[in-house]
């Protein structure tokens, strides 16, 4: 097993990097965001490698938190390395595990090749074990009465708003890390935390 990668930076384009480790180039396939460095400069990334019959490819990233979430969506039926790599590519980490914990399909068939079915299987199977929104709690806040349509009607308020999916899921995990929310929370006041902490964020990005 191939479980991490230090050399440096042969090639890179949207979906691979060449590491070349003592003169021997290892292909891995990346996000097209993944933070490599510039050709001839070192870089380490942790890997994982996927053994099919007619192939071996490894598949890395520059955090651990990124691999093992990568791993974890593997577990789920039906869903292979590209499409784990899909939706690593689309969402960060923690966009990603609060729409799979808080079962929010809207943002998990943004994913390309991610349907309803999928969607709701990987929320099925996973919810339990990403450490996002699950059994009462909004991120670690707990909140009185149905979460799945407190959580969803927040969300989709926001939404209509005008803000991205991933600027409402950042929100939405800010404000539950925060400890903000009153024990007995109700959407407006999930909304106003929200939006407070948006309104910061878009005053610290203006600076």
């Amino acid at each position: 097993m191939i479980a991490s990668l230090r050399g440096r930076v042969a090639h890179r384009d949207t979906s691979t990097v060449v590491v070349d480790v003592g003169g021997v180039g290892y292909l891995v396939h990346v996000t097209p965001a993944e933070r490599i460095p510039a050709r001839g400069e070192s870089v380490e990334l942790h890997t994982s490698l996927q053994v099919r019959e007619e192939s071996m490819t490894l598949y890395g990233f520059a955090e651990r938190s990124m691999l093992q979430l990568f791993e974890l969506l593997l577990t789920s039926s039906g869903v292979g390395p590209k499409l784990a790599l899909a939706a690593l590519g689309t969402h960060r980490p923690d966009v990603l595990r609060t729409a799979i914990g808080g079962g929010d399909i809207a943002t998990l068939t943004a994913i390309p090749g991610v349907g309803k079915k999928v969607a709701e299987r990987l929320v099925l199977e996973l919810k339990d074990k990403v450490g996002g929104v699950t059994g009462g709690q909004l991120a670690g806040v707990s909140v009185d009465g149905p979460d799945a349509d407190l959580l969803t009607e927040a969300r989709d308020a926001l939404l209509a708003l005008g803000y991205s999916s991933g600027e409402v899921q950042q929100a939405l995990g800010a404000v539950g890390a925060d400890g903000g929310l009153p024990a007995d929370a109700q959407v407006t006041d999930v909304l106003r935390a929200c939006l407070r902490h948006l309104g910061a964020a878009a005053f610290e990005g203006a600076r």
